[in-house]
């Protein structure tokens, strides 16, 4: 019954990835249509990043109140609505006013199971559970390509992608008797005391200072990448804009793919090996991106960037209960997804605003300034780690 509950899991998490490169891929043909400046995707991007910053910030009390169960199935329900709402915007304020929903589900969903697959289940089922978030993201990039060259555009896109999200939300409600028959049998031996941690009391623990950074950034790289991808693609390397969605399907896809290969990976090789390989590949990535080489080379580059980053926030997220302690893992990932989406909040905005002043040519040395930090907080963060004595004062 575990494993069939992690696969309705891993369901979800395809829904929690389908929203998220949505926006990068319909920018383009998108914003002359509201109305909007090619730099308004922060605004947008600000919203969504604040709410799920909000949900996640919350969650060790929502999901204590509600169970993850009827969380996620809510949570779900909120991003099928924003989605749809999208499609149907006519103005920028409209656009934000959708964004909202998006965010408080998206920060709910990550939080709730990002902390149940890492407390029940091993850290290979983590990067399948992620491999499954790439999918999505892969996915919907694909469908506004296919929608862009038939007559739907990019409103029929987001109506696509509206009714795979109502699917998956009737898995979660189909779904929902489970959660709590696989709680009964679980053995009373083995369940947790959950405690819910103050903000004070979590802010002073140096490594988790540490941890913020590295999460901060990590997020930062992948949703400046999946945002401004496509931009960069058609403004600079001046691909059409059917083909700078399809293009920047590889970035997802290498995601995905990663993920899924660290799913195997990890009973052989330490999370952290896997983390700095990784990163490795991204300076390779970031690297030819920023040299005058043909176009083609440039989208390999960003399937590159989506592979070698890929497995750092599965990997990441699964250490938490191993370093700090189960107990208090929920309340640990949930700051952790706070500032992931302060970073998703605060840097692809950023970038947007840097783009409208001296244009998208910018994004590759940004990008490599992002992989700077991560690279480097990464280092400390993993150099702090200590044996497992008392959470609170690690």
């Amino acid at each position: 019954m575990g494993t069939f509950l992690f696969i309705l899991i891993c369901i979800i998490f395809v829904g929690l990835g389908l929203p998220d490169s949505v926006l990068g891929a319909t920018w383009q043909p998108m914003y002359p249509e509201i109305g909007a400046s090619v730099g308004s995707a922060s605004f947008i991007s600000i919203i969504i990043s604040l709410g799920t910053s909000l949900a996640s910030f919350y969650s060790g009390r929502i999901v204590g109140k509600f169970g993850t169960g009827l969380t996620t199935t809510i949570s779900t329900a909120l991003t099928a609505l924003g989605l749809i709402g999208m499609s149907f915007s006519n103005s920028l304020l409209f656009t934000c006013m959708c964004a909202v929903p998006l965010g408080f589900g998206a920060g709910a969903i990550d939080s709730a199971l990002n902390n149940y697959v890492a407390v029940h289940y091993k850290a290979s089922h983590m990067s399948f559970l992620h491999s499954f978030y790439g999918l999505g993201v892969t996915v919907s990039p694909y469908i506004i390509s296919f929608s862009l060259n038939g007559e739907g555009g990019w409103r029929g896109g987001y109506q696509i992608i509206f009714a795979v999200q109502v699917l998956i939300l009737a898995f979660a409600i189909l779904a929902f008797p489970l959660w709590n028959k696989v709680k009964q049998k679980e053995n009373p031996e083995e369940l947790i005391k959950e405690r819910v941690l103050k903000f004070r009391e979590i802010a002073k623990m140096p490594a988790m200072r540490v941890a913020w950074l590295v999460f901060f950034t990590t997020c930062a790289l992948e949703f400046t990448c999946g945002i401004w991808g496509a931009s960069f693609l058609v403004e600079v390397e001046g691909l059409s804009e059917a083909d700078g969605a399809k293009f920047i399907t590889l970035y997802y896809l290498g995601i995905m793919l990663s993920r899924f290969i660290c799913g195997f990976l990890t009973t052989r090789i330490k999370g952290t090996t896997i983390i700095f390989s990784g990163f490795t590949l991204v300076g390779i990535a970031v690297t030819l991106l920023a040299l005058p080489l043909p176009s083609i080379v440039k989208c390999i580059a960003l399937f590159m960037v989506g592979f070698g980053n890929g497995p750092s926030f599965p990997n990441l997220t699964s250490l938490v209960p191993k370093w700090f302690g189960k107990d208090v893992s929920q309340s640990l990932i949930g700051t952790q997804m706070v500032a992931c989406n302060l970073g998703i909040c605060i840097m692809p905005p950023l970038f947007g605003v840097l783009a409208d002043t001296v244009g998208l040519m910018a994004f590759p040395f940004y990008l490599i300034a992002l992989y700077l930090i991560v690279l480097v907080s990464s280092i400390v963060y993993v150099k702090m780690k200590k044996p497992l004595a008392n959470p609170i004062d690690f």
